[in-house]
């Protein structure tokens, strides 16, 4: 097997990437400190050509040095907005029939393998702080609260693993319901 360079890959250039069909998620990121886990999203949110990133709270926004280093300049590629009040975010992606999903650990959350979005649904991924995780006031104005199993000894993944698995998964379920 010889490995891909880049010009293999057949990659979308940036007008490209803005003119295709999006992937009818939004993702939100709230709270989030870790400049390499915003970049980590927007890189992982170019990959599967996610609609929009809106961050929130004291989340970081480009252009920062630190987000481009693990962004390598989907900032660019992925349309994103700041947004103070991520409650007052959450009302308004509710009023254009969003359906609002936080990502916690929570009494009655559903478990990602059995999350079943449905067709000419368009999805708002909610992602919290490192430490705290997903504002209180978010998860009770949620459609679905979805936690990822974990099998092991931490009750937690860093907050851009949870966003690449769920970003997949929610992905790939849309992706055979639009097939």
């Amino acid at each position: 097997m010889k490995k891909l360079i880049l010009d293999d890959l057949n990659r979308k250039n940036i007008e490209e990437f803005k003119q295709a069909t999006k992937t009818p998620i939004i993702v939100v990121l709230d709270d989030v400190r870790s400049l390499h886990n915003i970049g980590s999203f927007f890189r992982t949110c170019d990959a599967f050509l996610i609609e929009k990133i809106y961050l929130c709270g004291i989340t970081a926004t480009p252009p920062n040095k630190e987000i481009h280093k693990t962004a390598l300049g989907a900032t660019e590629t992925v349309d994103w907005e700041y947004e103070k009040d991520v409650v007052a975010l959450v009302e308004q992606l509710k009023a254009d029939n969003i359906k609002i999903i936080s990502l916690e650990q929570v009494e009655g959350s559903v478990m990602l393998h059995d999350f079943l979005p449905e067709n000419n649904t368009k999805y708002a991924l909610f992602f919290g702080n490192e430490v705290k995780g997903v504002n209180q006031q978010v998860i009770n104005l949620s459609d679905f609260v979805v936690e990822i199993p974990q099998l092991g000894t931490k009750h937690s993944l860093n907050v851009s693993v949870s966003g690449g698995i769920v970003i997949w998964d929610v992905f790939q379920k849309l992706q055979q319901l639009s097939e």
